[in-house]
């Protein structure tokens, strides 16, 4: 998830278990080493675009990585707070903090490593967005509340009502799954791999796709827990076919290996950019939830193939787009 609400997430773990006395400095604690796991996102080489997504949120943020970041938490923090908590305290402070990265980043789109190294999968369980400000706030109030009168009970209730969130994610997710093979269903289409993704800041409006036949299949499904689902058909696109799409391609060339590593971290949902021969992309995410437009790809030198490929993000939204993506929010007609 964001920066942000993984270090509000740690202030309010580390409050809820918290002595009174305690509370302000558990939030800050529980704060900074919330942030701390985020650090493998400075773990970059301008020789290899690629390293960054393939450290973000890995190592750092699995289940088994928790005790030692914690620890190194504490070791950082120790020189300013050591006349002002016992090193056991800080500790469990940093633990409680630290410890929630790796689960709430599963929750996301977007994932993590968190079992590794016994296992390289991403989890991610697609329940919340990376960023959902209605998620941050209740953390937010928690923290307010439990701060000024220096009650861990109203970060205990905090999140109480962030996992109750969560719970509403869940079954927005299975709507939005459901409602997804039913279409499959109706199209005549055998799905072989199906992911569904919430779009930005909500649990209404979500992405689906899924691969059948060679192809991949885009909709915009939004659901309620008081309306029957509505489908916004989108795009389609040929799976990438490395021997079809790039003839060209140089075997044991870096841009061979690098279109693996891509194909590794997008889950196989790779794609050849319809308009770039010299890019792929992950067509699970896009800024529009209907569109072909990727939110990132790779761009490769197929001149020069001995060179490592760009990674490249792509987060323009056009008026027009934006204004789509509102009425789809909204239920209403696209035009």
């Amino acid at each position: 998830m964001d920066i942000v609400t993984q270090g509000l997430l740690g202030g309010t773990m580390a409050l809820a278990g918290a002595r009174r006395q305690e509370a302000r400095l558990a939030v800050l604690i529980g704060f900074a080493s919330g942030l701390l796991a985020d650090a493998d996102a400075l773990i970059k080489s301008p020789d290899d675009p690629l390293l960054t997504i393939e450290f973000h949120r890995h190592f750092t943020h699995s289940l088994f990585f928790i005790p030692f970041g914690a620890a190194i938490a504490a070791i950082v923090l120790w020189p300013f707070l050591r006349k002002k908590i016992a090193p056991g305290r800080l500790y469990l402070y940093a633990l409680l903090g630290y410890g929630t990265s790796g689960f709430l980043d599963s929750c996301t789109s977007y994932g993590t490593h968190w079992l590794w190294p016994l296992s390289d999968e991403r989890i991610a369980w697609s329940i919340i967005s990376i960023f959902d400000p209605l998620f941050s706030f209740i953390l937010i109030f928690a923290l307010i509340y439990g701060i000024k009168g220096a009650q861990p009970k109203a970060a205990r209730v905090g999140l109480l009502l962030a996992g109750s969130y969560l719970a509403v994610g869940i079954f927005q997710h299975h709507q939005a799954e459901h409602a997804a093979h039913q279409l499959a269903q109706q199209r005549g289409h055998v799905i072989t791999r199906h992911v569904v993704k919430p779009t930005v800041a909500n649990l209404v409006l979500w992405r689906s796709v899924y691969e059948s036949e060679g192809h991949f299949f885009v909709d915009a499904i939004r659901t309620s827990p008081f309306t029957r689902p509505r489908i916004y058909p989108g795009g389609q696109v040929a799976k990438f076919d490395a021997e079809r799409d790039l003839p060209e391609l140089e075997t044991g060339s870096a841009v061979e290996h690098d279109i693996s590593r891509f194909v590794h971290f997008s889950d196989d949902f790779v794609a050849k950019d319809p308009s770039r021969h010299d890019v792929l992309i992950d067509v699970r995410y896009s800024m529009l939830p209907t569109s072909l437009k990727p939110l990132w790809g790779i761009e490769m030198p197929l001149h020069s193939q001995h060179r490592h490929s760009r990674f490249v993000a792509y987060r323009e939204l056009s008026a027009t787009a934006r204004n789509q993506f509102l009425t789809m929010l909204a239920g209403g007609e696209l035009q």
